[in-house]
């Protein structure tokens, strides 16, 4: 398999081209309706459609909703980094700072105003403004004696504890998360490569799951492993949340629910099968309800069966984001370039 970086620089020689968008057509009719149980949608395949020799994107890696309702996305595309949508997908702003790696984004509301993270595979964790203004970066850990200097540094992803502590997923590096405190002091790291239940293999995202009135804890992919892996905040393992089937990548927590985008799904021989991803839905209690574009979620005697694809609406869903009347707006890693696909809950 090709690896993900190498696919992003094999893309960068070939130059931009025109944005290709699936045809979409037999999944748009009026009847058409994703999902499963009461998350049912219907697809909105032109939401954020831009002229791509103006607005050229790579991969539709994340996306966030400001507290005024906007949608922002980040792309791996360096002439605009991110660019920022109305809830129609009308066009409202763009920016960069050049980067050619940037896979995830992490709003936070610090009250006065919010910010954004920005993690960058080439090895930088950036927070800025929500304009573009860069706030702070933190210092590769290779270089402060957290890692080894041979060690690998590919960040992936941010979380924001509410005591403002920071936690960053190395998840196409080292495997690790890495602890830090509101003032950018290192505190610890846990996880790291392996199959024991505390390891990883993909550590792609990250999130603080806030559900139920209960106190913080971390919900950690583990991609490889088909999981997310609850622990707490100083980093002790509690629980594994099993997904067979499911490449899943970083969990979005909305109300009661989690989210996350799937970016493969085993079609062939059991094996990650490429253009096969689609989203997929847990409730209050992590039991998967709904997966639009996947399988009916199935139990028996409690255990979940194995997850695919089941209509090819999406390739790679890199990352889901989830606004007020609880739409859901995919983005795509590897799928032509595209924008992201809006669908809009029945």
């Amino acid at each position: 398999m090709i690896s993900r970086r190498k696919f992003i620089q094999n893309s960068s020689l070939l130059g931009l081209s025109m944005t290709i968008r699936p045809d979409l057509s037999l999944f748009q009719s009026k009847d058409k309706i994703l999902g499963h149980g009461v998350f049912r949608y219907k697809i909105d395949s032109k939401w954020g459609d831009l002229d791509p020799d103006k607005f050229p994107v790579v991969n539709c890696h994340e996306m966030v909703m400001d507290r005024k309702g906007r949608m922002i996305l980040l792309t791996d595309e360096p002439k605009n980094n991110v660019i920022v949508y109305d809830q129609s997908g009308k066009l409202l702003d763009t920016w960069t700072l050049g980067l050619q790696a940037a896979h995830g984004l992490t709003l936070i509301d610090e009250g006065d105003a919010e910010y954004l993270w920005i993690s960058d595979n080439g090895g930088r964790v950036i927070k800025a403004t929500l304009n573009g203004t860069v706030v702070s970066e933190l210092v590769d850990p290779r270089k402060e004696g957290i890692y080894e200097s041979e060690m690998r540094w590919t960040p992936t992803e941010t979380a924001v504890a509410p005591n403002g502590h920071l936690y960053v997923a190395d998840g196409y590096g080292s495997q690790y998360f890495l602890h830090y405190d509101s003032d950018g002091n290192f505190i610890r790291k846990f996880g790291g490569p392996g199959s024991e239940d505390h390891q990883f293999s993909t550590a792609h995202g990250i999130a603080v799951d806030q559900r139920k009135g209960k106190s913080p804890t971390l919900i950690c992919t583990s991609r490889g492993h088909n999981s997310f892996k609850r622990f707490s905040l100083n980093g002790e393992y509690m629980e594994t949340i099993f997904l067979p089937g499911a490449f899943v990548c970083r969990p979005v927590i909305h109300g009661e629910n989690l989210y996350a985008g799937v970016c493969w799904s085993r079609l062939r021989y059991l094996e990650q099968t490429p253009d096969s991803g689609f989203v997929t839905i847990l409730d209050k209690d992590n039991k998967v309800v709904s997966n639009p574009g996947g399988s009916e979620p199935e139990y028996r005697d409690g255990e979940l069966q194995l997850m695919k694809q089941a209509e090819p609406v999406f390739k790679h869903c890199h990352d889901v984001c989830i606004d007020q009347d609880e739409n859901i707006y995919v983005c795509q890693w590897n799928a032509g370039k595209t924008y992201p696909i809006k669908l809009t809950r029945v």
